[in-house]
């Protein structure tokens, strides 16, 4: 993965809460469970360039 960039979001408590434990349990930071879950939405729409790698290397989706 190249250079990352910050950026600021809000977000319902309740979302938040939601995504720590998705996160805790796929083993991941709350910034990586963000940026999976971004990146699977993004490919499924098709606005994500073809040939963009979805997961690091290691980790499994679960559906």
């Amino acid at each position: 993965m190249g250079k990352r960039e910050p950026f600021l979001v809000r977000v319902d408590p309740e979302v938040l809460d939601a995504v720590r434990r998705w996160a805790r349990d796929d083993l991941r930071s709350v910034n990586a469970q963000v940026e999976f879950l971004l990146r699977r939405a993004l490919q499924k729409e098709g606005r994500l360039a073809k040939g963009r790698v979805t997961e690091r290397p290691g980790e499994n989706e679960r559906d």
